[in-house]
């Protein structure tokens, strides 16, 4: 019996007996993987402990309510509220910098909210008469002078509130939203601020979140103002792993990433380019949430990690009816995302409360810190940690990435220019099929000794796919991906 061949020809592989031809993106490509593991900050990540996370929430309940609006008030007991908390904060990044000899310049941003510029702002009527916000941040330098001006942030909200917004005085112990927050910037300051990057990290604590994201906007201004070349922002907000009894499906091996599309800063004419070129899916923050899941796959997912660890993105930028502070600095042309953990219980946000009598079916109402996870709070302060020391390590972004469409061709020819201070090993062209939401492919570029701009030529169709480059170090450390 003659059995007919089958010839395979360059870019086919066998199916079923069938030559199956392969898309030219995937002909002799590398996929992505995982960044490889930077023992030092392997380290950083090992140093957060849940009992320091602890110790900070029941720190910040403690102080019985840190409504924004209880910094007028005059008769509160002694050390309550939120300008006692406000100066527990600022002495933690204090005492953080202490111990690292003054890495850290700490820092107040305070102002006043006055209602009578709030006409269709988000606090209109959440802030009754001139009020006093401050903001506390710290900023650990970056040790390379190229690089120092280039700029990561992770910030978390230290006021809280129960069901009434304008109640200054009752209790509001916000352990959840968003004591979980804070901890996780205090901890990433406490675990970073023992080693040295050439970019710049900032650890915040805003106020007046729960007034209509009163202070991070002004933060968030304050930044555009004097011109922080700020890559990355990490907001934090309720983050605490909800520990309900019964509550049979949170999850504790994974934190919600969430992200703008298209852009709140961007023009007319940027929205319009962006629905031109099918870009909805890689704005800024995007490409953020992309670096930060990539990151959790690098720390929290090879053999030897510690418990697995993942972040899920959504790609929204946050969820039904509710805002967050990334949305400020999203507002102001920002890369932003926020965590949050995967399943929240609205009985524990923005609730007075009630110890139901004993054997009763009421639920306990409150944001109490009996269900906090704190292990699950140090699994996503050290997400945030690593992300942030990686981008402080990494290069900046290449800059003026562009896709050469000078004719109808089916090539792909991207250009660029290196990123502001230098730093490169090599560079990554990234192409991904335009409905995948993770990079598939990568070729590798070993930066020019020249300046100048660098060329890429590749016989693949950008029709087809998405297109990205980064900037990595000599150790590994992956830039955010700038798409053309």
């Amino acid at each position: 019996m003659n059995i007919p061949q089958v010839v395979l020809l360059c870019g086919m592989t066998l199916a079923c007996g069938v030559a199956i031809a392969q898309p030219d993106y995937a002909l002799q490509a590398t996929p992505v993987g995982p960044a490889p593991v930077d023992p030092a900050i392997a380290r950083a990540l090992a140093s957060i402990k849940p009992d320091s996370i602890e110790e900070t929430i029941k720190t910040l309940v403690g102080f019985g309510t840190r409504s924004t609006l209880s910094s007028m008030a005059t008769d509160l007991p002694p050390g309550q509220g939120i300008n006692a908390a406000a100066d527990w904060i600022a002495g933690q990044y204090e005492a953080i910098s202490h111990e690292c000899g003054g890495c850290l310049e700490v820092k107040r941003d305070t102002f006043t909210a006055d209602p009578a510029s709030a006409s269709g702002s988000p606090w209109a009527g959440r802030i009754p008469k001139p009020t006093k916000l401050t903001n506390v941040y710290a900023i650990l330098r970056g040790t390379d002078p190229a690089q120092a001006k280039r700029m990561v942030l992770v910030t978390g909200h230290y006021d809280s509130r129960n069901l009434n917004i304008l109640d200054d005085h009752g209790t509001a112990p916000g352990a959840n939203d968003d004591a979980s927050g804070v901890a996780v910037s205090l901890e990433c300051a406490r675990a970073l601020s023992k080693m040295k990057f050439p970019g710049t990290i900032v650890f915040a604590a805003v106020a007046g979140e729960e007034q209509g994201l009163v202070g991070s906007g002004h933060l968030a201004k304050l930044a555009k103002e004097e011109g922080w070349d700020l890559e990355a922002v990490l907001n934090n907000d309720i983050v605490g792993g909800n520990t309900t009894p019964g509550d049979t499906v949170q999850l504790k091996d994974r934190v919600r990433v969430f992200s703008e599309g298209v852009p709140q800063a961007a023009t007319p004419e940027e929205a319009r380019r962006i629905r031109a070129l099918g870009k909805e899916d890689d704005s800024s923050s995007r490409e953020l949430a992309r670096a930060i899941a990539e990151t959790a796959r690098t720390y929290f997912s090879k053999p030897g990690a510690a418990k697995p660890f993942s972040a899920f993105l959504v790609a929204r930028p946050d969820r039904y009816l509710r805002g967050g502070d990334h949305s400020s600095f999203n507002h102001e042309g920002f890369a932003a995302v926020r965590f949050t953990e995967w399943r929240e219980d609205y009985n524990h946000q923005h609730q007075d409360v009630v110890q139901p009598a004993p054997g009763s079916d009421t639920p306990v109402l409150g944001d109490l810190i009996e269900f906090v996870d704190f292990n699950y709070v140090a699994q996503v302060a050290r997400l945030n940690a690593a992300t942030l020391a990686t981008l402080a390590f990494a290069p900046g972004e290449p800059q003026n990435v562009t896709l050469v469409n000078k004719m109808a061709e089916n090539g792909s020819t991207l250009t660029w220019e290196p990123p502001t201070g230098g730093g490169v090993a090599h560079y990554e062209v990234l192409w991904r099929e335009t409905t995948s939401n993770n990079w598939q492919y990568v070729k590798q570029l070993v930066a020019p000794t020249t300046d100048g701009p660098v060329t890429l030529s590749l016989p693949i169709s950008k029709d087809n796919v998405i297109f990205g480059v980064r900037a990595v170090d000599a150790k590994g450390h992956r830039g955010l991906v700038v798409v053309p």
